[in-house]
């Protein structure tokens, strides 16, 4: 099986929730960052804060979405337009996460409560690019990566041997199912130019030629 864009097999999100508030000249800024699968998703959390801070006179948005990042989406709710969910969206896809500029399935909503000041569209799109650039200074990052699992056919004297030496090797050994004359070992990985090539080669060495892989699926996983 032929793998996909190697540079869209993995990218970086959040761990969990963040809330970062701040004020400028009166007026509250109000950012919750979260991590999603979806638009719908994403669209929910900005539904959940208009309930929550029904009284606010703004909840401006954008998020990305998938490993190719080709979802983004951005509101103004209300704002001069271009003041407020484009320089958010450009907090998110600008953002260098130590690995490149590859932030995704990640969605900002930022509540603002008028303080009676007016910013001027050059303070509005400093205030909302600051305050989701703040906010993401408290994530947590995290790795996801495309992986593709193989299972691996042997017997059970030598399934702990291979379980043991395979992981010594750098590679994901997952679950090993016990049958009754025989023992199969769950391998996993990573999405990229010649991994397969050198599991393969691997096997062949461990099991003198014996063992074959045979293709399981294609899942993301988010890495430790």
């Amino acid at each position: 099986m032929s793998s996909e864009n190697p540079a869209a097999s993995r990218y970086t999100t959040i761990a969990t929730d963040v809330l970062h508030e701040v004020e400028i000249k009166r007026s509250r800024f109000i950012t919750y960052l979260r991590r999603v699968s979806d638009e719908p998703a994403a669209r929910e959390l900005v539904a959940e804060l208009r309930k929550s801070y029904f009284d606010a006179r703004h909840h401006c948005s954008a998020f990305v979405l998938g490993a190719d990042r080709m979802v983004q989406r951005s509101s103004d709710d209300g704002e001069p337009s271009g003041t407020a969910g484009i320089p958010m969206l450009e907090a998110l896809t600008k953002r260098d996460t130590g690995q490149g500029t590859d932030l995704s399935d990640i969605v900002a909503v930022c509540v603002r409560y008028f303080g009676g000041i007016k910013l001027g569209a050059g303070g509005l799109v400093r205030a909302y690019s600051d305050s989701v650039s703040q906010a993401l200074e408290q994530a947590q990052l995290l790795r996801v990566q495309r992986m593709h699992r193989y299972t691996l056919d042997t017997t059970h004297a030598q399934a702990p041997r291979y379980e043991n030496e395979l992981r010594a090797a750098g590679f994901q050994v997952g679950e090993t199912t016990w049958h009754p004359e025989s023992a199969q070992l769950t391998l996993a990985i990573a999405d990229e130019p010649g991994r397969k090539e050198t599991l393969e080669a691997h096997i062949a060495s461990l099991t003198a030629g014996a063992g074959t892989l045979n293709y399981l699926d294609q899942r993301w996983v988010d890495l430790p």
